[in-house]
């Protein structure tokens, strides 16, 4: 399972932080297990503005990246000028996000209307992109996962 959280501001997620956290912590004790979390800074949007509105999208497809030190600004300058272009033109993408956290780290989001849609992009281009982008000499290790997203659970 995966939660995600937009914060309209580094103000508004300080005061929960300092405000509310421990108390909706201490309030679901023992309802999960092995939880990390990450915060990451928004960088730039992948197509269009992003917003965090899912009712458009049926699949967010997220890509956690560590970048060797001395190719973070190769990466994500490949990430702006070649893999952003061709999910921007993938019909079904509708909207994602790049974001920075401290440690040469980076997330990529984008939501996709269907899981056949990131399919089809997938099947045609990854490879192809990949090596374009030199990701292999860039990215020391990737993890990511293909989400069905959940309205019921959407605030």
């Amino acid at each position: 399972m995966h939660v995600f959280a937009f914060w309209e501001s580094r103000a508004f997620y300080d005061s929960f932080m300092a405000r509310s956290h421990d108390r909706l912590h201490a309030a679901q004790a023992g309802t999960y297990r092995d939880l990390r979390t990450k915060l990451f800074d928004y960088r730039f949007d992948v197509k269009t503005g992003f917003e965090p509105r899912f009712s458009d999208a049926d699949v967010l497809r997220v890509a956690h990246c560590r970048v060797h030190a001395d190719r973070v600004e190769h990466f994500a300058h490949m990430q702006e000028k070649v893999w952003n272009p061709a999910m921007a033109g993938s019909p079904g993408m509708v909207r994602g996000l790049f974001g920075e956290a401290p440690g040469h780290e980076f997330v990529v989001l984008s939501m996709w209307q269907s899981a056949q849609e990131f399919g089809k992009y997938r099947a045609d281009r990854v490879e192809r992109l990949s090596v374009r982008a030199q990701t292999d000499a860039d990215v020391a290790s990737v993890t990511g996962d293909v989400v069905e997203l959940e309205p019921s659970w959407t605030i």
